[in-house]
């Protein structure tokens, strides 16, 4: 069974006869321990305080029965770990490695409920999960401004919170396009001509940070933790 805030994403699945339904991560309508094993990919790092994002992953666990297991990915502050690069900055299509400030109005949110941003990769990110009183250990400075950074496609992240612009495709929506599917990442050919634009929270996660979150959490157990290809995952048992 599978679920997406996205109701269009979901009318797609209904369309190829998968069980779907539109919710929001933060309160699954499935009853508890019911599940042998959930997936969520690229689905946390949408959301804004480090609270919301505990929370998220601990409704992913109410969700799994006694020894039912969780598989989770999010997006990782280091795109490239080990002197290998990701995918993602493979596929650079030439932008000059730089973050923009927007300045519209409605692109501008106050980061006073968000833990401080940081302009370090070091793995000491970590310490700063839960506490914004005790965060010390990630260089993280005071934040002056309260616009969000934009990130520019296939370059490396400058921030850890940031907003990610994405192209609607111009012209009518063909029946059963979503959002996702008719978009381009910023910068690319197609991007060029199109609009508007729109951009989407991100919170980069740095190394540890996932697992410190999922170690605070008395009811799983960590069984594996690991880097893919831009990302930090985590496989979890429910105890």
């Amino acid at each position: 069974v599978g679920c997406d805030r996205s109701k269009n994403l979901v009318d797609i699945c209904g369309e190829k006869n998968f069980q779907a339904f539109v919710c929001d991560a933060l309160s699954v309508p499935i009853r508890s321990g019911s599940c042998d094993a959930c997936i969520s990919i690229a689905v946390i790092h949408h959301f804004s305080t480090a609270e919301r994002r505990l929370a998220t992953i601990r409704e992913l666990a109410r969700l799994l029965r006694p020894g039912g297991m969780a598989l989770i990915y999010v997006w990782a502050m280091e795109q490239e770990y080990k002197n290998q690069k990701s995918k993602y900055l493979k596929e650079k299509n030439g932008n000059k490695d730089k973050e923009e400030e927007i300045s519209t109005g409605t692109a501008q949110r106050p980061l006073s409920d968000q833990m401080p941003n940081s302009s370090s990769q070091h793995s000491s990110c970590s310490d700063r999960l839960l506490n914004d009183s005790k965060d010390e250990g990630c260089d993280a400075k005071p934040v002056a401004d309260s616009r969000l950074p934009v990130h520019t496609n296939r370059t490396s992240f400058h921030s850890q919170d940031l907003l990610v612009p994405w192209h609607l495709k111009g012209g009518t929506k063909r029946k059963g396009e979503s959002v996702d599917t008719v978009s381009f990442p910023a910068g690319s050919k197609e991007s060029q001509e199109l609009s508007p634009v729109f951009h989407r929270y991100y919170h980069v996660f740095c190394e540890g940070e996932l697992e410190a979150a999922c170690r605070s959490l008395d009811c799983v157990r960590v069984q594996k933790s690991y880097y893919d290809q831009g990302n930090w995952c985590v496989v979890l048992e429910k105890l």
